[in-house]
């Protein structure tokens, strides 16, 4: 037994189950190409201050759970803990906002790290799907986004999932409100960590998940009675065009997630078998943070929707997905003359898009063949000395037991008949 073990908040991510962790991240992005969002892939480590500046100083994210790294010299770096800064950061690098085509519509798919509690659903390794859309502001691309996840969840077979919707004004009605839920804040029992937060950045206090500061946030002030007449009508405008598109929404006047970088739309998909880490995915707008990281007003919206949970909850409701078997045809081959052949032959079918496998190593046809079973194919390809003197091969269908001969030349075309 290896003396190593995987590090603690992470996991293998392992056959048969890897096949279905790759089908879904395949169904969330579909709906994203077809929308005509294109693929980008930034480092998983950056800037420390990138995400101090963008996601912010007073999140947990930030204060609590970047993987900090140490290197020669002064600057310091971080491994990725959101993707959204990160591609700000790469669209602003690379002028792509300059090039007259608004707005840059992105997505992505990769690792996260988090140094946190580890529990099932929350990992100190994740992984996501995110999207953005950058450099337009209108409720008709927020709403997009949310209807492309609603899709993409439905395309899998979830259904019981909720989508939180809340708004959390602009740089116009928030100042306001921050002013009295701080007023309010001040008078409840509050520990000295979460009074200096609500100093701050109040709006994360109400992101707290501690029952004690619930408890007492009952009678807070809600962002949405001191909406502007701008961001109402916004607010309005996307849920018009949720409700047109058969999106089913809760509203949340505490929704504010995680990251400070969120203006207006925000919104979270939240799935009923997960418990207490019951959040799959979630974004909103962010109309600053390209001032924030030193670029042009850039409105944007976009989301990330996590994996890993998906994965659960795909689980939690009992649903398998239609992955194709990673071997349909498995070669057997009987002496060394037609072990030489039949690797030849599946090479051949290999390149004609046919996936597959030979028996390796494998000695008799009673194990070479539980070996064909094991492997989920659908046809076991027998040959012996008999079977090369008669230039064919014996194919079995392994559900049926069905056996016939097939003539070597023509085994390409045989089994592309067969819709393989």
């Amino acid at each position: 037994m290896s003396t190593f073990t995987a590090p603690k908040g992470t996991y293998d991510l392992l056959p048969p189950s890897s096949a279905t962790f790759l089908a879904v991240r395949q169904a969330l992005a579909a709906p994203l190409r077809r929308a005509g969002y294109g693929y980008i892939e930034t480092p998983v480590f950056e800037d420390t201050k990138l995400f101090s500046r963008g996601v912010g100083e007073s999140t947990d994210i930030v204060t609590k759970e970047m993987f900090t790294l140490t290197q020669r010299g002064s600057e310091a770096l971080a491994l990725r803990p959101e993707g959204t800064a990160s591609v700000v950061r790469a669209v602003l690098q690379a002028n792509l906002h300059k090039q007259g085509n608004l707005p840059v519509k992105l997505w992505y798919s990769g690792s996260f790290y988090r140094y946190e509690r580890p529990q099932k659903g929350r990992y100190r390794q994740f992984s996501q799907v995110g999207a953005e859309a950058l450099g337009a502001e209108d409720p008709a691309l927020d709403a997009e986004l949310v209807i492309l996840a609603d899709d993409a969840f439905r395309d899998l077979g979830l259904r019981d999932y909720r989508l939180l919707l809340n708004s959390l004004g602009d740089k116009q009605c928030r100042p306001v409100y921050r002013a009295a839920l701080q007023e309010f804040l001040r008078g409840l029992d509050l520990d000295e960590d979460t009074r200096r937060r609500a100093e701050i950045n109040p709006l994360r206090v109400l992101d707290d998940k501690r029952e004690a500061v619930q408890a007492q946030l009952a009678g807070a002030p809600l962002l949405r009675d001191y909406l502007c007449e701008d961001c109402k009508a916004y607010d309005e405008q996307v849920r018009a065009l949720l409700t047109a598109a058969g999106v089913a929404y809760v509203d949340d006047p505490k929704l504010v997630r995680g990251l400070d970088y969120y203006t207006r739309t925000t919104f979270e998909f939240v799935h009923n078998g997960l418990g207490a880490q019951s959040a799959i995915g979630g974004g909103g707008r962010y109309d600053g943070l390209s001032e924030m990281l030193g670029g042009p007003a850039l409105p944007s919206v976009g989301w990330g929707l996590g994996v890993d949970r998906i994965f659960l909850a795909l689980e939690a409701e009992g649903i398998t997905l239609d992955v194709p078997a990673a071997t349909s045809v498995y070669a057997v081959a009987l002496g060394e003359e037609a072990k030489n052949l039949l690797f030849a032959k599946a090479t051949e079918l290999r390149r004609a898009g046919i996936a597959t496998d030979l028996a390796f190593g494998v000695k008799g046809i009673k194990n070479a063949m539980k070996s064909a079973d094991r492997s989920g194919a659908r046809f076991a390809l027998i040959a012996g000395d008999r079977d090369l003197a008669e230039g064919v091969a014996q194919l079995k269908d392994l559900t049926t037991g069905e056996q016939t001969a097939v003539p070597l030349d023509a085994l390409v075309t045989t089994l592309k008949e067969k819709q393989l």
